[in-house]
């Protein structure tokens, strides 16, 4: 009697089991293509900084590999950071020369230089952010270095470019986020 009772028992706890075993497996599937706990340090880290900078991402996993440097993962910002220099490099031209086509080729080029200078406007502008804090480095690298958040915040409108399809949107971020302190250079030039 007492064998077939345990044996009934198990038997009912056996469909629980089972869906146990796929919410388990789903779980670990989603963990393997980058999707993290909603209650990791990181994935509030991108809910912030998404909410900083006015922009919420479709692919989330655009967004995490912005801020994950080369140290920490073959799947790194790189790529993005080029691609967000050039952005902000455009952005800048656009501005200034919507505002004064006469610009000289030499103001626009200290403009640009200025802008992306990774130890003053670019870093201090990651910092605001408090991308270091955000980027994902190995145990070895100093995520404050301004090189690394420098190209983590270019990265960022890389990722927005790509994620919304549109140029104009990784633009309109990047002026969100820098505000108007660059035209204060203009008069200088």
């Amino acid at each position: 009697m007492m064998v077939t009772t345990h044996l009934r028992f198990t038997l009912l706890l056996l469909p629980l089991a089972f869906v146990v075993i796929v919410s388990s497996s789903s779980q670990v599937r989603a963990t393997n293509v980058g999707i993290e706990s909603f209650s990791s340090p990181f994935a509030t880290n991108l809910a912030t900084l998404q909410s900083q900078i006015g922009y919420n991402f479709t692919n989330l996993n655009l967004l995490r590999r912005a801020m994950t440097h080369a140290s920490f993962s073959q799947e790194n910002n790189k790529a993005l950071s080029v691609f967000g220099s050039h952005l902000i490099e455009t952005s800048i031209s656009l501005h200034l020369l919507s505002k004064d086509i006469d610009t000289s080729s030499k103001a626009l080029t200290r403009l640009i230089a200025e802008v992306s200078n990774v130890d003053s406007s670019c870093a201090l502008d990651g910092n605001r952010l408090g991308l270091e804090r955000v980027i994902r480095v190995s145990p070895k690298t100093d995520a404050s270095n301004s090189a690394i958040v420098c190209g983590g915040f270019r990265a960022i409108f890389g990722a927005v470019a790509i994620d919304s399809g549109m140029v104009d949107e990784a633009i309109k971020v990047f002026w969100k986020v820098h505000g108007d302190r660059g035209w204060i250079l203009v008069s200088v030039l």
